[in-house]
C-alpha cells in the first residue's frame, strides 16, 4: 500500500516537473527561438551559404531577449500576465541570455550588427514611445507585419550579408517567401488572442473577420509556393521540402479557431518551421 501511495506521489511530482519545464521552455520564448534559429538554417540549405555558430548563438539568444522584452517589459517595468510560472525568473533568465547575445555579437562584423540593429530598433520601438507617446504596436494592423518583417530579414538578410553575398533573383524571392510565410504563421496568434485584444490594435482577423483571414492566407500561401517558380535554379528537394511545409501550414490555418487547445500556438505553430529545415535537410540528402 505504503509502495503504491509512494508510487502515485513520485509520479505526480515527476508530471509537475515536466509541466513546469514545459511552462519555462514556452513563457520563456526558448521554443520560438529555437523556431527562428530553423528557418536561418533553411536560407543557408536553400541559397547554399555558410552560417557561422556565433550568427547561430546570436539570433537565439537575440530573439529570446527581444521577445521577451516586448511580452514582459514596459518601460516602467513589467506588465502583469497571467503566467504559472514567476516573472522574476524570466527576467533573470533573459537578462543571462542578454549576456550572451553580447558575447556572441562581439563576433559578428560591423557590417552584420548594422543590419541587425535596424530590426533591432523595430522591436525596441514596438514597446518604446517614439512618437507623440506612440508605439509601433499603437499604429492598427501593423503588428502582423512587423514580425514578419523581423523574422524574414533575421533569417534570410543578415545571413547574406553576413556571408557577404551579393543581392540576387533568388535572394529577394526567399526573402518575399519568407515575409508571406510568417506573415500566415502569425495569423493563427492573431485569431487566438481576439477575445482580449484591444480593437485599437486593429489586427487582421478584427478587421476582416476569421474566415477572411484564413482565406487570405490560403491565397498567400499559393503566391509563396509559386514564387518557388520563378527562380533562376528549382531543385526539387527544395521544392518537395517547401511544399510539404505548406501543407502543413494549410492544415494547421484550416484547424484554427479563436477556442484553441492551450498551446495550439505557442508551440505547434511555431514548431513549423522546425519540421521545415528538417524535411529540406532530409530532402537534400536523398535527392
Amino acid at each position: 500500500m505504503i509502495n503504491y501511495e509512494l508510487y502515485h506521489f513520485s509520479y505526480f511530482c515527476f508530471m509537475n516537473l515536466l509541466k513546469s519545464v514545459f511552462s519555462f521552455y514556452i513563457n520563456s520564448s526558448i521554443h520560438v527561438a529555437i523556431a527562428v534559429c530553423a528557418l536561418l538554417g533553411v536560407t543557408s540549405l536553400e541559397l547554399d551559404i555558410e552560417v557561422s555558430k556565433s550568427l547561430f548563438g546570436f539570433v537565439f539568444f537575440g530573439t529570446i531577449t527581444g521577445y521577451n522584452f516586448v511580452k514582459y517589459v514596459e518601460i516602467a517595468g513589467l506588465r502583469r500576465q497571467n503566467l504559472r510560472l514567476s516573472l522574476k525568473t524570466i527576467r533573470i533568465f533573459s537578462f543571462l541570455c542578454f549576456g550572451m547575445l553580447v558575447f556572441f555579437a562581439l563576433k559578428l562584423s560591423f557590417k552584420t550588427l548594422l543590419v541587425i540593429s535596424s530590426f533591432a530598433v523595430l522591436t525596441f520601438l514596438y514597446e518604446i514611445p517614439f512618437l507623440k507617446n506612440k508605439t509601433l504596436r499603437t499604429f492598427k494592423g501593423i503588428k502582423i507585419f512587423i514580425v514578419a518583417l523581423v523574422w524574414a530579414g533575421v533569417s534570410v538578410i543578415i545571413p547574406l550579408v553576413d556571408d557577404s553575398q551579393s543581392i540576387s533573383v533568388n535572394n529577394v524571392i526567399t526573402f518575399i517567401q519568407r515575409f508571406f510565410i510568417v506573415l500566415v504563421l502569425t495569423i493563427p496568434f492573431e485569431i487566438r488572442d481576439l477575445s482580449y485584444d484591444s480593437l485599437e490594435l486593429g489586427t487582421l482577423p478584427q478587421r476582416i473577420g476569421v474566415l477572411t483571414s484564413k482565406i487570405l492566407g490560403f491565397i498567400i500561401l499559393g503566391i509563396t509556393l509559386l514564387l518557388e517558380f520563378f527562380k533562376d535554379d528549382i531543385y526539387q528537394s527544395h521544392l518537395l521540402s517547401l511544399t510539404i511545409f505548406i501543407f502543413i501550414i494549410t492544415m494547421f490555418l484550416l484547424a484554427t479557431n479563436k477556442k484553441q487547445p492551450k498551446f495550439f500556438a505557442s508551440f505547434w505553430i511555431e514548431s513549423i518551421p522546425i519540421v521545415w529545415v528538417i524535411l529540406l535537410f532530409y530532402f537534400k540528402g536523398i535527392i
